[in-house]
């Protein structure tokens, strides 16, 4: 008790020195002396009367800025030696509302905010946790640095997935641009202009901008996977793969090129998928994985390739990729794949015929009738290639898909046909009369 009524005493004497100093408008006194009664609360362990004065201190009449500012980094400091998690849950909260509102704490508040939904996510509330975190908009502050802006909004897009909202995950992805990335952090930094916020320093524990570049990679592949967007998730692991310090290790970067082939070949044909497949099919590095090279050397040959023969010698390399980086390649990754080589056979045919039987299609494709017209139909449905079936006859007619300018010129030339025929009509009409009206002067 005695040690109470002490600490009361010197708190209320440091008190008083707070108050004059304020009253003067002595910044570097006033701040002193509010460090010091949250020091002497700390020296002595009074977790409730340290939460008091922080409370009491913000709220005096004609608090500077700079000593809340000093206060609440000063308070930060205590946060890991508080006895038990509730106590330190309780001394972020009071850190909490006391820097709401204030832009001039923004950081200092994001940073207590990231530190409480830890605290959460640990105690398994994940909700709680990521809506703590999508309360602060940290886009929007101009001395936060770069990398820890990054971090944060990273945080939010992982918390989310762990939650499973899918939409607002997109959603804050779309805060970062992949371009930023590519930055030059090299360049010396440029000094401020007067009247410009100086941008502070991130803190140690926050990840290299190369690194942050992997990790929001690696949260859009979960995104993307939940979609199973295969061309996306391949250009996600494309620029894993560009990665320095990944190029650079022969571990780092095989199961990576590993990836990029299987998605590549399980993602449906469109001209970016096949700029992707060749690019990748010059990589010196593919030498090194032949059986992959063999796999995307398949897939870009104009050849029907036999499902069952291919299934036989990738089957092993297809199931042991769930024990590689990034886990096995979805739940409907086998069906996707049979169903790709069904679509590029059915390209290879409509390359080699104009016109086919469903029967010699069906046997191609090594299906039967019915489920060789369903994927066909699909495929024009989806405007991958243009047929017509004759179901009486039986017949398939594939056409070669014209663009909007050979749809143009051949209007043009059919009109310049059309208006020659009538002026030549005319021309003949012309003659008619003038030979009649030569006849009946005669």
């Amino acid at each position: 008790m005695e040690g109470d009524g002490n600490l009361d005493s010197q708190i209320e004497s440091l008190l008083n020195v707070e108050k004059q100093m304020r009253l003067n408008g002595d910044v570097a006194g006033t701040k002193k002396a509010a460090i010091d009664i949250l020091q002497l609360c700390f020296e002595n362990r009074a977790w409730k009367t340290l939460n008091d004065q922080i409370v009491v201190l913000s709220k005096r009449r004609g608090q500077l800025k700079q000593a809340v500012t000093a206060m609440v980094q000063q308070a930060m400091q205590y946060i890991d030696e508080t006895p038990d998690v509730e106590t330190k849950i309780e001394l972020i909260k009071t850190l909490n509302s006391v820097s709401a509102g204030k832009i001039y704490v923004e950081i200092e508040r994001a940073r207590l905010i990231k530190r409480l939904a830890k605290i959460k996510e640990e105690q398994g509330q994940i909700a709680e946790a990521a809506d703590l975190m999508q309360e602060i908009a940290v886009e929007t502050f101009g001395a936060m640095a770069k990398t820890e802006k990054i971090a944060f909004i990273l945080e939010q897009v992982r918390l989310c997935l762990d939650r499973q909202d899918y939409v607002r995950a997109q959603i804050l992805s779309r805060k970062i641009s992949p371009r930023v990335f590519d930055a030059d952090t090299s360049k010396d930094k440029k000094k401020p202009k007067e009247g410009e916020s100086i941008v502070e320093e991130a803190p140690a524990d926050i990840p290299s901008l190369m690194e942050l570049k992997r990790i929001y990679y690696e949260l859009m592949i979960r995104y993307y996977s939940h979609s199973n967007d295969y061309l996306e998730i391949c250009r996600c692991y494309k620029s894993i793969y560009e990665i320095p310090s990944v190029k650079e290790d022969s571990s780092k970067w095989m199961p990576v090129l590993r990836k990029i082939c299987w998605y590549l070949v399980l993602a449906p044909h469109d001209p970016m998928q096949s700029s992707l497949l060749n690019s990748t099919l010059d990589d010196k590095n593919l030498s090194e994985i032949p059986h992959f090279r063999s796999l995307l050397k398949q897939v870009i040959t104009m050849e029907v390739i036999r499902w069952t023969s291919l299934w036989s010698t990738f089957k092993d390399e297809f199931e042991n990729e769930k024990n590689m980086l990034g886990g096995s390649l979805g739940d409907k990754a086998a069906d996707d794949l049979k169903e790709r080589v069904i679509e590029h056979n059915i390209l290879v045919v409509s390359k080699y015929y104009a016109r086919i039987t469903v029967k010699r299609l069906a046997e191609l494709l090594c299906l039967t009738v019915e489920e060789a017209e369903k994927h066909l139909s699909d495929m024009v449905v989806s405007k991958a290639l243009v047929a017509k079936v004759d179901r009486p006859l039986g017949i398939v007619c594939f056409q070669s898909a014209k663009d909007s300018n050979d749809i143009l010129n051949s209007w043009a030339t059919n009109l310049e046909k059309l208006l020659d025929l009538v002026e030549k009509s005319c021309h003949q009409i012309h003659k008619e009369t003038m030979v009649h009206k030569a006849a009946l002067k005669a």
